[in-house]
């Protein structure tokens, strides 16, 4: 699966599922987590989360929200994040189901504002 960002201005959000082979599941969990600090400290990163499935514990579900697609395009060219989307398959069961959003009311908390700026 290529990730292609869709067009368009301003903020995007994206939400998708992870869904481990179960051998690999808590390799996975790490993995994904170990993205979250680095990423958020990454410029238009405005929001970074990983969460567990609460009717599905076995499913991963990541939300990020980002400044602009080209932020989001920068993150995803980081060489961790690279060499993931190429092994990602080890890990899953199925490819990853990614939405993508376009937020109506998003705004950046105002600490990120002033280091957006």
């Amino acid at each position: 699966m290529k990730i292609v960002i869709p067009d368009g201005e301003g903020p995007i959000g994206i939400y998708g599922f992870a869904r481990p082979r179960p051998e690999r599941a808590e390799e996975l969990e790490r993995l994904l987590l170990s993205f979250v600090e680095p990423t958020r400290a990454e410029p238009g990163s405005w929001q970074y989360q990983v969460h567990r499935d609460a009717s599905d514990p076995t499913t991963l579900v990541f939300y990020e929200l980002w400044r602009s697609g080209d932020d989001l395009r920068r993150h995803l060219a980081q060489p961790d994040l690279a060499r993931f989307q190429e092994r990602r398959m080890d890990y899953l069961r199925e490819d990853l189901e990614i939405h993508w959003l376009r937020p109506l009311s998003a705004h950046a908390p105002e600490e990120l504002q002033r280091q957006d700026s």
